[in-house]
């Protein structure tokens, strides 16, 4: 499942490299971020107790404690499914915070290849985006590779959870209306650690339909991650469920093969039909057929999937950052 904390690992990730320093390694992240939130449930609950507690109370009276939670972060569609990251319960325990020194630990050996973004087509992604929205939150590139691939620390934790994976970053204005940024990821299975540090960064640099994202951008950013799963082969082009299934189409129009995504929730976003769905798919692809002939293009096939999505934004990583500064 996506949580936060993988949000928080590619904030981390981004502001690093546009700070020029060493981000903290994965699984240092995760540790802290469920301490961060930990922290927070218990502070939450105890304002609540202070807040309910009845200095009037007589003897005999019957008292209902109450649970304290803290919601995790609501994704922005109400259709598709809440990303939540659940952390240990504080109470009966220690927190035990990490040594400033621990944290500043030597960054994992990296190496670069090269590659870019791809759509699956022989012709331009950016002429392919004429009919696609360029609002959305997710509509998104997919790549087999990455030129800022790095490879995980050694770490004797169990094998870490591997899934194919997309990065997205929007901006979010004062008024609250989010605009997409960059968004690639890949359908090659990866490590998180690896492939969110790959991606972050990708998605940040190497979307060629924006320009890079630059250090001044940081506080308007917003952060999702999406994990892919349950793939497999529709039965027809309209054989999915909006606002459950992602699609990944190929076909072949004079000629040429084509190929393009849309994860789970970009449909329900735009507030499109399957069909309409279909044919923006088409086009982001390379087709520039009329919209009505889409059934005519040969050998279209579909597979459709479905995703965990998390959402982070700027303020929320920006305290968590603060408070792991402030364990010097």
């Amino acid at each position: 499942m996506a949580t936060t904390a993988h949000c928080a690992y590619c904030f981390e990730i981004l502001a690093a490299d546009l700070e020029h320093r060493e981000p903290l390694e994965y699984n240092r992240v995760q540790d802290l971020w469920t301490q961060h939130q930990s922290l927070n449930k218990l502070k939450a609950a105890e304002t609540e107790e202070q807040e309910d507690g009845d200095p009037d109370i007589q003897d005999g009276d019957d008292i209902e404690d109450d649970n304290s939670e803290m919601d995790g972060i609501e994704e922005q569609d109400d259709h598709r499914e809440e990303a939540e990251e659940e952390a240990p319960n504080p109470a009966g325990s220690t927190l035990r915070l990490p040594s400033i020194n621990r944290l500043q630990g030597p960054s994992p050996s990296s190496g670069s290849s090269s590659s870019t973004p791809s759509s699956l087509s022989t012709t331009s992604s950016r002429a392919a985006l004429g009919d696609a929205s360029k609002s959305s939150s997710s509509t998104s590139f997919f790549s087999f590779g990455s030129r800022r691939s790095q490879q995980p620390s050694p770490d004797s934790r169990p094998r870490e959870e591997a899934r194919p994976l997309f990065v997205t970053w929007n901006t979010i204005s004062t008024r609250g209306h989010k605009s997409l940024r960059g968004c690639i990821g890949t359908f090659d299975a990866q490590e998180l650690s690896a492939g969110l540090r790959s991606y972050a960064l990708t998605a940040a640099f190497d979307d060629t339909r924006f320009s890079p994202i630059s250090l001044s951008e940081l506080p308007t950013l917003s952060n999702s991650i999406t994990l892919l799963m349950h793939f497999e082969p529709a039965s027809h082009a309209l054989d999915w469920d909006l606002g459950t299934h992602g699609i990944r189409i190929t076909f072949q129009h004079h000629s040429k093969r084509y190929g393009a995504t849309y994860l789970p929730d970009v449909a329900v976003e735009q507030g499109w039909t399957k069909e309409e769905t279909i044919t923006s798919l088409m086009r982001k692809a390379g087709w520039n057929g009329r919209r009505e002939t889409w059934r005519d293009v040969k050998h279209l096939s579909v597979v459709r999937y479905q995703g965990s999505k998390a959402t982070l934004g700027w303020e929320g990583w920006k305290a968590w950052r603060r408070w792991v500064d402030g364990l010097a």
